[in-house]
């Protein structure tokens, strides 16, 4: 996962002359307070580009769960919750990478991942998977159907909406991705 992407440093000034920041310009880090200095807390490009990152990996793995549960068979609560798991797995994975590439410890990058993701995959996954469930005939078409294909990606872009607000509050109090940008080259 490129991280450079969640980084909009458009418009900000020298912060130079601020104090308490430590030396955060050379590694990029404290970034929720980096993104507070014009007293909003983080842009709304940041916080969107930070959930469109979950949603990659949450999409990944709640289509291949749905995949794999109906080629095996399985009825729509086992195939949620599998198709739940993978996104989790996914979403940590995209962050993992990043985060691994910049040098840090496989204990030490999960749980910047942890950190960075568990927040916003869980808003993520309880709306898309909430708006599914209130598709009528969405948990019971096939994946040929248009049914499937536009009820999810109408619960995706839902899910976007009310993720994309959570992730501009974490970010801007150095919280969720704001804690993955200290790892950036």
């Amino acid at each position: 996962m490129e991280h450079e992407a969640h980084h909009d440093h458009t418009g900000h000034t020298d912060h130079t002359g601020h104090t308490g920041h430590g030396g955060h310009h050379a590694g990029h880090g404290d970034h929720g307070a980096h993104a507070g200095h014009a007293g909003g807390g983080a842009s709304w490009g940041t916080a969107a580009k930070a959930t469109l990152h979950c949603l990659t990996g949450c999409a990944i793995g709640e289509v291949l769960g749905m995949i794999i549960g109906t080629a095996l068979g399985w009825g729509n609560a086992p195939t949620m919750a599998l198709a739940i798991a993978l996104a989790f797995f996914f979403g940590y994975a995209l962050t993992l990478r990043g985060v691994l590439a910049a040098g840090l410890d496989f204990r030490s990058a999960f749980k910047v991942a942890l950190a960075a993701d568990t927040l916003s995959i869980a808003v993520m996954e309880i709306v898309d998977n909430g708006v599914l469930l209130l598709v009528p005939g969405a948990m019971d078409a096939h994946l040929d159907a248009p049914l499937f294909w536009g009820a999810l990606a109408f619960a995706f872009l839902v899910a976007f909406v009310v993720t994309t607000p959570v992730n501009k509050w974490l970010i801007g109090r150095g919280k969720g991705h704001a804690v993955v940008h200290q790892y950036h080259h």
